[in-house]
């Protein structure tokens, strides 16, 4: 999916996201925050000044949230976004209210509404993790510029081909060959093949770069 398509599923579909932020002494807080906006690269959502949540995003200007669709676990689709956040003020709140109508029930009056800002995900990473398929799919993506960071596992030429992994991914995601190769959009990243691998060719993306 491209990250426009990706950023409508978030704020059309799925909308109300857990979101979560440090406070001063760096202990987590999570909120239910809805996406209230998207364009083809960035996320828009609001807040009101008063909540110590507007507090938390002031002082570190970068956010994680997560989403999801489903009836169960199985009929699931999950979206992860991290990324820095600007505040925009209260330019586009009209348009939030526009396209989000029940806002004017929480928020009933012109004066209340003065206290709201409207904040802007512009530049990150996220992950989109369906499990409505089987087996899961796997995407990443990253908008605004920035990298995506490497994360899960690959097989190295230590491999011995002695098919250990093959038989213990619960996914299926891994094919023979010289070395085997891990499909990473099927690889649920549960490090089974990295534990069992008697030759330890199995390696995290993450280590082999930090080696570089």
């Amino acid at each position: 999916m491209e990250v426009k398509d990706i950023f409508s599923l978030l704020v059309k579909e799925i909308h109300s996201t857990v979101f979560a932020t440090v406070d001063k002494n760096g202990f987590p807080h999570t909120c239910v925050i809805d996406l209230m906006l998207c364009d083809d690269s960035s996320i828009y959502f609001l807040t009101s000044r008063g909540k110590e949540f507007y507090t938390r995003l002031l002082n570190q200007e970068y956010v994680s949230l997560s989403g999801m669709k489903g009836n169960d676990t199985l009929s699931t689709v999950v979206v992860s976004v991290c990324g820095k956040i600007r505040e925009l003020g209260g330019g586009l709140v009209g348009k939030v209210f526009e396209q989000n109508t029940y806002m004017e029930r929480i928020y009933p009056n012109e004066i209340s509404r003065k206290v709201l800002t409207v904040f802007q995900i512009y530049e990150g990473e996220g992950e989109l993790f369906d499990l409505r398929q089987q087996p899961p799919f796997r995407e990443s993506f990253s908008f605004g510029g920035a990298d995506i960071t490497q994360a899960g596992y690959h097989i190295t030429n230590d491999c011995r081909q002695c098919g250990k992994c093959v038989q213990a991914c619960p996914s299926g995601c891994i094919e023979e060959g010289t070395p085997f190769f891990i499909h990473e959009e099927n690889c649920i990243h549960c490090g089974t093949c990295y534990e069992i691998c008697p030759f330890s060719a199995v390696k995290k993306k993450k280590e082999e770069i930090d080696r570089r």
